[in-house]
């Protein structure tokens, strides 16, 4: 098995287990792993959803078990998601976003989650069957790979702290803009991370991949990434610290990485 297809693997085994837990094991949150914003206090998936920027009336709204407290910002506080678009999340997990984003397109509109892990696949579909959502739905792909949805049909693409666990990026960014609508239409609205300095390839450890940490790219990296798929007016909305992380590098010096979670917007032209 190639190194590649081996953090796909652990990914997908990670956030099975955050799926079956219900949020208890979260690694990209923001209180616990890179996207911490305390390092002594472990908060509820809500509390810890709150604490990133999610409103609290939108979290009673939406069914309880689809909160993991997982994610490094709240792209749908920024992407003006209105009645009747249709609206694509990108590492859906057990329907968060996708369930704020239903409320507001209502009836006329449609939202799509994408997800690569059969267990928070499970846990989505069984919170929209339970609780009614007629407007949403949610389907299996690899995004850096195939994102499971027609060209130019999309009006917008979120996403929360996901993109970092893609291994090429640009492919990613490149997928997003197939899916969205042309002529100024299309916007992407994404909440990631990104560090002061992208580690080693040779370090790369795993579980730290899983954990958006090794897997994260320098803000002019993510940003010229994003840019080299094709998008215009790329800007940064928010910008919060997050934690520090020490560790090696290949000369065996201890260094430092600073990981940011960013909110970023972009068009298609």
């Amino acid at each position: 098995m190639s190194k590649q297809s081996n953090i796909k693997s652990k990914i997908q085994e990670q956030y099975g287990k955050i799926a079956l837990a219900d949020g208890s094991l979260a690694c990209c949150s923001s209180s616990g792993g890179c996207c911490s914003t305390t390092e002594a206090v472990v908060l509820s998936p809500i509390e810890s959803s709150k604490t990133v920027g999610y409103d609290q009336n939108n979290l009673k709204a939406i069914p309880q078990s689809s909160i993991l407290g997982l994610g490094c910002g709240n792209p749908s506080t920024f992407a003006h998601i209105k009645e009747g678009d249709i609206v694509v999340d990108l590492g859906s997990g057990a329907g968060i976003d996708v369930f704020i984003a239903a409320n507001i397109v209502k009836e006329k509109g449609k939202v799509i989650g994408i997800d690569l892990t059969d267990a928070m696949l499970d846990k989505a579909r069984k919170n929209a069957e339970i609780h009614g959502y007629l407007n949403v739905e949610f389907g299996k792909g690899d995004i850096e790979e195939k994102i499971p949805v027609d060209d130019n049909s999309a009006d917008i693409v979120i996403s929360n702290c996901v993109i970092n666990l893609t291994e090429n990026k640009i492919n990613t960014f490149k997928e997003i803009h197939r899916i969205l609508k042309p002529d100024g239409v299309g916007r992407l609205v994404i909440s990631d991370v990104v560090t002061s300095r992208e580690v080693e390839k040779a370090l790369i450890n795993e579980a730290n991949w899983c954990g958006c940490i090794d897997g994260a790219l320098t803000k002019d990296n993510y940003l010229d990434s994003i840019r080299k798929a094709g998008f215009t007016n790329v800007e940064v909305l928010e910008e919060r610290l997050g934690n520090v992380v020490e560790d090696y590098n290949e000369s065996n010096e201890k260094k430092t990485r600073n990981i940011t979670s960013i909110t970023v917007k972009a068009f298609k032209n």
